[in-house]
């Protein structure tokens, strides 16, 4: 059930016996030569649409665009202040909590969000705090970066060893390919990709990366693997946040 293509009466009897959503976030940011700039919005969508299938939740709409300052180097990305962030985690999760959802899994695509996702929770907890005391609803936030599950980590050294990377990445590519099968794209790639761990800003990004990968070998990609990609983690996110959902 998604929430966009739901009406507002089914809304009102879904929340009768649910108080759980499922919110994917993202980022819209290159990905090197081949990799789709919508992919980790793409990849947090349908796996947090399979979790939503799974676990009979309802899935909200996503968050596309993340904290990625450090992708502005390239064309086509974009990006918000974490401060920026972090209002709109706030605003879409007080919208929801206005109506009477309690629980709210954010299935998260981008490592860049990660640090914006915590300080959200709290600034959500506080603001509940101040206004409410005692009397404030309990709001539960929680967060699963699909991509460090150990489940899908271990799919990946399977598939890829060290040629996965860490931006890129064949898996997450795959996934865009089982998607967007005909969005697949193909371009020469340099064989020795950057490897540097740290980096500043997103003009030294652009220089320890030059063509936006870290490391990685998308070219391993298939839609075959994206497919596994997909129900791995979505497995693994049941096991661990289905109680979450279902109000435990």
């Amino acid at each position: 059930m998604l929430l966009h293509l739901s009406t507002w009466p089914e809304v009102e009897s879904y929340l009768t016996h649910r108080r759980a959503i499922i919110l994917p976030i993202g980022s819209t940011e290159q990905h090197g030569p081949t990799g789709l700039i919508g992919t980790d919005i793409i990849t947090a969508q349908a796996i947090a649409e399979e979790v939503g299938r799974r676990t009979d939740t309802l899935v909200g709409p996503g968050i596309p665009v993340g904290m990625a300052h450090h992708h502005m180097g390239f064309p086509g990305s974009m990006t918000l202040r974490p401060s920026t962030l972090i209002q709109v985690v706030r605003d879409y999760v007080v919208s929801l909590t206005a109506h009477g959802f309690r629980d709210v899994l954010f299935i998260n695509g981008h490592g860049g969000n990660m640090s914006s996702l915590d300080a959200a929770f709290y600034e959500i907890y506080e603001q509940a705090r101040l206004a409410h005391g005692e009397a404030a609803p309990p709001v539960r936030c929680e967060v699963c970066h699909w991509f460090l599950l150990p489940a899908v980590v271990a799919l990946q050294r399977e598939l890829y060893g060290d040629r996965e990377g860490h931006h890129a990445t064949p898996s997450e590519v795959a996934v865009t390919q089982h998607v967007y099968p005909k969005s697949i794209k193909i371009a020469h790639l340099d064989p020795n990709p950057g490897q540097a761990d740290f980096f500043r800003d997103w003009r030294d990004f652009r220089d320890r990366f030059p063509d936006g990968r870290m490391g990685s070998d998308p070219s391993l990609a298939t839609p075959k693997d994206g497919e596994r990609f997909l129900h791995a983690a979505a497995a693994e996110i049941v096991a661990r946040h289905g109680d979450f959902l279902n109000g435990v």
